[in-house]
């Protein structure tokens, strides 16, 4: 059977978590989070959450060694050093995130948590935005 992207992405969502952007807002004053935006770089460039580093949807499970916090703070293998870190992905409305979440979530990622409404309901919200890349 063929499935829609909506199929797709709703079966993601039922096995994924996901958190409001109020919630991410209020997990984001930790340091210890992980914010990832998976849009592509034309969408990032256009306004994007502090903190979040642009990987997008495409290269996310070949790029995610390479986080910037890995190397602040980690000497041990990459992976396993975000391995134990709540992962944010948010995207412009939460079906990119939730499939690259439920990808994460096979990849071993256990704290892996999809923004639900992405970066709409982010604006929407009237929460900061930054500009630029």
């Amino acid at each position: 059977m063929v499935k829609s992207s909506q199929q797709l992405v709703e079966q993601a969502k039922g096995a994924i978590s996901e958190v409001s952007v109020l919630e991410l807002f209020e997990a984001l004053q930790n340091d210890d989070s992980v914010l990832i935006d998976v849009r592509e770089p034309e969408e990032f460039n256009v306004g994007h959450l502090a903190k979040s580093v642009n990987f997008p949807r495409g290269v996310l499970e070949m790029k995610i060694h390479l986080h910037p916090m890995v190397c602040d703070l980690c000497d041990k293998d990459a992976l396993e050093c975000l391995a134990h870190r709540p992962i944010y992905l948010i995207c412009r409305s939460g079906a990119r995130s939730a499939l690259a979440a439920l990808s994460l979530k096979e990849m071993g990622f256990e704290k892996v948590y999809s923004v639900a409404g992405g970066f709409i309901e982010w604006v929407n919200s009237h929460l900061p935005v930054e500009y630029g890349s």
